[in-house]
């Protein structure tokens, strides 16, 4: 049965990363300004925002999710999240308690590489001035590059001499050394399509070795850079260099403790604010809008009430939003998850539970190109499947693929289980 999707969260100490998990959850590490705050890997459920199949139907007042929240069609689906504590140069020879760390992200299908756009960091996590904060986005991906390269040329002799005697193809036996790190067939063919290797496994050279492992990381660990302290002063200059360096699409620009504080302040009954929003609403706006009782927010002294004016204009209007839920949808996006909805009835979209009225109950996060069957498999585990239906009743190929709006409302009918006496 296929696993549930697994963000790595990654970069040097004190960049931001517990921050920004604390940002993405409901998760409370610990939080500190010096190296390996955080010294094991914590995983955490963080919240993908997408678009609800009840706003297609128009039922957004009748959903309820069983897990998440879904406010007007906007819906929060449970991902989860590993925070790895701070890598460091030389993690892979085991700097830094470097090969512990980099051995729990093998798993991981995506990284979100936190790094200090400020760079008031230096490269093991010290306080510093004018650090260049270029330099972590390659070290870090040359250090895992590194790490998984050694493993291999450890043993790159009898690996070479097994394949010859029982004439394996090279994604078989890479297959048999890549299997730790979650890689299957899939993932180890567009590898070796994109070094563009020709010649057989046996002839291989060290460098076609290292082409290959650079593509495997590549595929295996498609990397969100997340410039976390996009409000610091030194900030812009930096953004600015890692930009014309990486690909645009792969950066989200973000401010995790803007967003901590906006929430808190929330919570609170502060100030009107939606997570990941460009719009903060005060008592004060709220009334000059016209709501006399100011949405019955409470007044802000005047420290956080000037926090906020900052916040609004070095973050929320230059930028957007605090970019913090853009991270994390862009990850979803570069690993292509589609949301799919399982349900009881397909044409009024209840689960059959007891609030027979509400809608949409599940969401499961599926990898694009997934087949109705690979989704029932998912949902169901090994039960033998009867049929499925789509919407209307309608039945579905188990063949045909799923995408947002095709396939991805179903009904899973499976055969009953036959009583053993």
């Amino acid at each position: 049965m296929a696993r549930d999707p697994l963000i790595g969260l990654v970069g040097k100490p004190s960049a931001g990363k517990s921050s920004t998990l604390n940002s993405l959850t409901d998760a409370s590490s610990k939080v500190g300004n010096f190296p390996f705050t955080t010294i094991d890997p914590q995983r955490a459920i963080g919240y993908l925002q997408i678009e609800c199949a009840c706003a297609r139907h128009n039922l957004q007042d009748r959903c309820k999710p069983n897990y998440g929240s879904c406010d007007g069609g906007r819906r929060s689906v449970p991902i989860e999240l590993l925070d790895v504590a701070g890598l460091v140069p030389g993690a892979h020879e085991g700097l830094g308690l470097g090969n512990k760390f980099l051995d729990d992200l093998r798993h991981a299908d995506a990284l979100i590489h936190v790094v200090d756009a400020s760079g008031t960091v230096d490269a093991e996590g010290k306080e510093t001035r004018g650090y260049d904060p270029s330099v972590d986005i390659a070290w870090l991906r040359s250090e895992i590059v590194a790490w998984i390269l050694g493993n291999l040329m450890q043993r790159w002799g009898s690996i070479r001499r097994r394949h010859m005697a029982i004439k394996a193809t090279a994604v078989e036996t890479l297959q048999g050394q890549f299997s730790g790190y979650g890689a299957t067939s899939n993932v180890i063919n567009r590898a070796i399509d994109r070094s563009r290797v020709k010649e057989p496994l046996e002839d291989w050279s060290d460098e076609t070795v290292k082409n290959v492992v650079n593509a495997f990381v590549d595929k295996k660990f498609p990397t969100v850079i997340a410039l976390n302290k996009i409000d610091h002063p030194d900030a812009d200059k930096n953004i600015s260099k890692i930009a014309k360096m990486q690909d645009p699409n792969s950066i989200v620009l973000c401010s995790a403790i803007s967003e901590i504080f906006l929430r808190k302040m929330a919570k609170q009954g502060y100030i009107k604010y939606v997570e990941g929003s460009e719009f903060v609403d005060t008592k004060e706006d709220l009334i000059e809008q016209g709501d006399p009782t100011g949405g019955g927010l409470k007044d802000l002294d005047e420290k956080n009430r000037n926090r906020i004016e900052n916040l609004k204009d070095m973050v929320l209007y230059r930028f957007g939003s605090t970019g913090v839920v853009q991270v994390l949808s862009k990850a979803a996006e570069i690993l292509g998850l589609v949301p799919v909805f399982p349900v009881r009835n397909t044409t009024t979209f209840s689960s059959g539970a007891a609030e027979s009225k509400a809608v949409f109950r599940d969401c499961v996060l599926v990898r694009k190109g997934s087949t109705v069957a690979e989704v029932a498999r998912k949902v169901m585990g090994d039960a033998p499947i009867a049929f499925v239906e789509g919407v209307g009743n309608m039945r579905v190929a188990e063949d045909d693929l799923v995408s947002v709006g095709k396939n991805d409302v179903s009904h899973i009918a499976a055969y009953p289980i036959p009583l053993l006496y």
